[in-house]
């Protein structure tokens, strides 16, 4: 949204939340960033608690993409060599030093965003969304 108001030339208030990409659009500033966030905060719809739906946070970088869950580790891809990413590398030994390099890197995002990567369920009490029986909502 930050992006939205800075090419409409309005003031994007604190409240909300991202970040400002306008001049990296317009051409006008280098695009500094070497990952991009990877979020479900809340599961529902089609892939709902029921299904299998669980809240993550991730990031995606030129070459693999982490994920992890309320649980901790859960995917981790090598985005060169496993485009399709059919091979789940999360704990192995040979990847240790990127999972943990990437941890930190998630980690600095949601600091940055203030997310503190709570269940879902605190998330919808907090934007006072109201859900059904079927996780969806009302």
């Amino acid at each position: 949204m930050p992006t939205l108001l800075g090419m409409s030339n309005l003031p994007i208030p604190e409240s909300v939340e991202g970040l400002n990409y306008t001049g990296q659009l317009l051409g006008t500033q280098e695009l500094n960033v070497d990952a991009a966030l990877i979020t479900c905060p809340v599961p529902f719809h089609q892939w709902k608690y029921k299904n299998g739906g669980r809240e993550y946070r991730g990031v995606r970088t030129e070459k693999y993409t982490y994920v992890k869950d309320l649980n901790g580790p859960w995917l981790l891809y090598d985005n060169l060599n496993d485009p399709y990413q059919m091979n789940n590398v999360v704990g192995n030994e040979a990847f240790k030093n990127i999972q943990a390099d990437l941890e930190v890197k998630l980690k600095a995002i949601l600091d940055k965003q203030g997310d503190q990567f709570l269940p879902g369920e605190e998330y919808m009490k907090k934007w006072n969304y109201h859900w059904d029986s079927n996780d969806s909502i009302k």
